[in-house]
């Protein structure tokens, strides 16, 4: 017996160790398996692009090998193909694949003509991923062209995703001086081609000289970077993967450290393949001896929604009034957030299990309140979750297999059982979602959740936060359209005295509007209430459930676009007001905020980060005011704006991602998160993505001398740039997370400033250096550092490596603000040679009161640049001609060129 258990114990560890992430993919012998490839609902149904699906990846895992030094190589992939599309006999039921935890989607693109791939990147350098987006198109290879073969393309995604590097290319800053030269951002170095500025009209370009601007030294804006069609050099994949003889990694040997690229900034000059050998993947593997199989795939269709709910009824539950908690939350799953045509049963437990409904399907109202009057409303005896789990389980094998469907689970009691049944979760198939309720429910609870890729949520006894609410609200399915998904525009709760008013509003924005419903909760006696539409008509008919202590008000039809007034009125009680609606229209993405933790636990003195994901579709919506609140087992909350400036926590600036670091931990055990987010006059979605984690836009090749372009982007109005105004609110679960080793109060002062990520320099005036950057925190992101260090130096790798020793600038009178506000700080070089040509390397650590130092930030680079004297007399213009080429030499072109003064166009050999 004991061995069987200690073999369990030993398998949820293996299924956890991925648990940063909702994703399924281990790594098995070399082989990438679990892998989910998910076609978006929204894609018209196309059975060709299955095919092409597994072309893509079959092309992909050799390269992924030899790219790899043999290590790596795509063993098994699970293809999700949409509830919508026919049924075939080829097609199976999935067991814990979903849409949420899909590693790959295809969609269509956000805008005509966008189908540029990329990798949602929330972390920092190392850190996985979320998620990779392809369109049909380029799946298809309708996009050979522009971003090169899918298979080469798929590998430089992956590389993002599951190791966190990021491009050694520069969308924003095609071009850098180094000595005196103008040079491409690529990498390698060995990178050839030439420069050449696109002149475009109706669908078609022609090649102009780049000029140089007379004050940066750099060329001027447009001007393109186009690499060769005939190459030999081997790397890199993440500057192009699209050049045939790119087949590597860059490494420490060849990586271009002065490029001024993402990876650089992020990685701390490290190349790509540096951190791929950091990464947990390549230290648990050695190179195979053997050519890999080819990838295997499983076809699987989302069905309909079946759930159970696994309900404490313990003698626990009597206490702090959890039992009519868990009846006014449930109430809410049943009548509101579970979807239309689902399946959904019911079982209690205490020291054995109860049946209280089979599985019903969700057709009309009538089986929503059969099931709501199935709720437990006595509560005794002890606690067996593994006896609930069982029940479960044969409750849904009476109507379906137990394969992909989802239970709830809910308990506030210890069990130190929970290990006998494992096994038994594991052979289900079933995804679990656990609520653990109040400060003493079972320790081992999440392993369900984090074994079966179920949400984790955690509920306290304060009833004024409302967590058990959240919690069952955030239980909308993950698999079906996001015009069926219930969405929370408000919750929120107030303890009241003497006849005190808890006053607010709700806005109803115009993507949301149907199946609204007011919920409200006390705890003692009804409260009076009241609620206007936006035209200020007083709504009326609000049901009264006096035994469960709530009233509720279903909006008919679609809801008033507005400002929604409410006023509450009670004495010596809790309320809560609960606002969730759905989609105004099928074809009018909603306005979604999901949030998550970057961990499941968190181990003093190392920080969390919550990220709150914002989007109307797949459109990121920027300038919204988020909140993050976070709540201990002690009952204590921490308040957090959540930031998308780019610094801190924030990966990319304005790409919809809201972060913030947590710090104030205040005791061990359980912590919940929820996220509220308001957007206002400021707010938008943005119709122009910045800089993503994705391959890049080949402009065009030089084949046999001559630019070959490629047809030019989409072009951008200015009302892509502007974006559409948005006015909403929004409320959201972001789990919850385990907290270990907090010392006893007075907590130490462990936690340093955090790195500093987007330092900037340039020249100003009179060879003075002008640095803008992030403001840190005395705790990471949170306070006001105690001083800067500034370091500067003729060489980066010294700056990096040897910082302590590096000319250190004058910071006496450079006093820093509170953190995330913006630093300048202009400073005359000194003691060092500043020369026309000189390339100048700065960087900063930030240090706090107690002497704790942050990492040093991502190096800047100036290069003093001292104009020609302009010619007396300006010769004149003269037209380009076309570009001739004489090959004398294999491999060599002399270009004979001729164009007006200041104009140039270098080849790069």
């Amino acid at each position: 017996m004991g061995s069987s258990k200690s073999s369990v114990f030993i398998l949820v560890l293996h299924l956890l160790a991925g648990a940063l992430s909702e994703s399924l993919i281990q790594l098995n012998n070399n082989g990438y398996e679990g892998i989910v490839i998910a076609i978006d609902p929204n894609v018209p149904e196309d059975e060709t692009l299955i095919q092409q699906i597994k072309d893509m990846v079959t092309q992909a895992s050799p390269y992924l090998f030899e790219a790899t030094e043999k290590r790596f190589y795509f063993k098994s992939v699970a293809i999700l193909i949409p509830e919508n599309w026919k049924t075939k006999p080829e097609y199976v039921k999935p067991k814990l694949e979903t849409y949420k935890n899909a590693d790959i989607l295809v969609a269509e693109p956000n805008s005509p003509g966008n189908d540029g791939p990329y990798t949602e990147q929330w972390g920092n350098c190392g850190e996985k991923g979320e998620r990779i987006y392809f369109t049909p198109d380029f799946v298809a290879g309708k996009k050979l062209p522009q971003y090169g073969p899918q298979g080469r393309t798929f590998v430089h995604e992956w590389a993002h995703l599951r190791w966190g590097v990021f491009n050694e290319y520069n969308t924003d800053q095609k071009f850098y001086l180094s000595n005196r030269r103008i040079k491409p951002v690529i990498c390698s170095a060995g990178i050839t081609g030439q420069t050449a500025r696109p002149l475009c009209q109706g669908g078609s370009c022609v090649a102009k000289p780049c000029k140089r601007d007379r004050v940066t030294g750099l060329y001027e804006k447009g001007c393109e970077f186009i690499p060769g069609r005939d190459q030999t050099e081997k790397a890199s994949i993440m500057f192009s993967q699209s050049i045939g003889s790119v087949v590597e990694f860059c490494t420490k040997k060849n990586h271009n450290k002065e490029a001024p690229n993402q990876q650089n900034q992020k990685c701390n000059l490290r190349s790509t393949w540096e951190v791929i050998q950091g990464s947990e993947d390549f230290k648990k593997t050695a190179p195979m001896t053997a050519e890999p199989p080819k990838p295997t795939f499983s076809l699987l269709q989302i069905g309909q929604r079946v759930v159970c709910l696994v309900l404490d009824k313990s003698g626990s539950m009597v206490a702090d009034d959890r039992l009519n908690r868990l009846n006014q939350a449930g109430k809410l799953f049943l009548l509101q957030t579970v979807e239309q045509g689902s399946w959904v049963g019911m079982v209690t437990f205490d020291r054995a299990a109860y049946v209280k409904s089979q599985l019903i399907q969700i057709n009309s109202g009538t089986e929503r309140d059969m099931l709501t009057r199935s709720l437990p409303m006595v509560a005794s005896g002890g606690t067996s979750i593994c006896s609930g789990l069982r029940s479960a389980f044969t409750v849904i094998k009476k109507k379906y297999p137990t394969d992909g469907s989802e239970i709830v689970l809910l308990t506030d009691g210890e069990d130190n059982t929970i290990s006998t049944c494992l096994n038994d979760v594991k052979r289900s198939g079933a995804i679990i979602h656990t609520v653990a309720l109040g400060p003493s429910a079972a320790k081992e609870l999440e392993e369900l959740s984090k074994m079966t890729g179920g949400l984790q949520t955690y509920a306290s006894d304060q009833a004024q936060n409302n967590g058990l609410i959240d919690a069952f609200g955030a239980l909308s399915s993950g698999n079906k359209a996001v015009s069926q998904r219930s969405i929370q525009l408000e919750s929120k709760g107030l303890t009241l005295q003497n006849s005190q008013w808890m006053n607010g509003t709700v806005i109803v924005d115009s993507t949301v509007g149907k199946d609204t419903l007011f919920l409200i909760t006390w705890t003692t006696a009804p409260p009076q209430i009241l609620l206007w539409d936006p035209s200020g008509k007083k709504q009326d008919g609000f049901v009264v459930d006096k035994q469960t202590k709530m009233a509720y008000l279903q909006i008919p039809g679609i809801a008033k676009v507005g400002t929604w007034k409410y006023s509450l009125q009670a004495s010596s009680q809790t309320l809560t007001l609960t606002v969730t609606s759905r989609a105004s229209s099928a074809t009018l993405p909603p306005v979604t905020v999901t949030s998550k933790m970057n961990k499941d636990t968190g181990k003093f003195p190392h920080p969390m980060v919550v990220y709150a994901k914002i989007r109307q579709g797949d459109l990121p919506v920027l300038r919204a005011k988020v909140t993050a609140l976070i709540e201990s087992v002690n009952g204590k909350t921490v308040t957090l704006e959540l930031l998308d400036n780019g610094a801190g926590a924030d990966a990319t600036k304005n790409d919809g991602i809201y972060s913030r670091y947590f710090t104030t931990y205040d005791t061990n055990g359980r912590y919940s998160v929820k996220v509220w987010a308001l957007g206002g006059v400021n707010t938008a979605s943005q119709r122009v993505i910045p800089q993503q984690s994705g391959v890049m836009y080949i402009p065009g090749w030089i084949e046999n001398g001559e630019v070959k372009w490629n047809p030019p982007r989409p072009e951008i109005n200015e009302d892509d740039l502007q974006g559409n105004q948005v006015y909403f609110s929004r409320t959201a679960s972001g789990g919850s997370f385990v907290a270990s080793e907090v010392p006893q109060a007075p907590i130490p002062d462990l936690f340093p400033p955090c790195k500093i990520t987007d330092l900037k320099a340039k020249i100003q005036g009179d060879n003075l250096i002008n640095l803008t950057w992030t403001a840190p925190g005395d705790d990471y992101d949170h306070g006001r550092a105690d001083k800067y260090i500034i370091g500067i130096s003729t060489d980066i790798l010294d700056l990096r490596d040897k910082f302590n020793d590096s000319l250190q600038v004058n910071t006496t009178d450079l006093i820093p603000k509170e953190a995330n506000s913006e630093e300048v700080f202009v400073f005359k070089p000194e003691n060092i040679p500043f020369t026309n040509g000189t390339d100048l390397f700065i960087a900063i650590q930030a240090v706090d009161k107690v002497n704790l130092k942050s990492e040093i930030s991502n190096i800047a680079q100036v290069s003093l640049f001292i104009p020609p004297e302009t010619p007396s007399e300006t010769p004149p213009e003269t037209p380009c001609p076309a570009i001739t080429v004489n090959s004398t030499i294999p491999g060599i072109h002399v270009f004979k060129i001729v164009w007006k003064w200041l104009g140039e166009l270098h080849i790069y050999q």
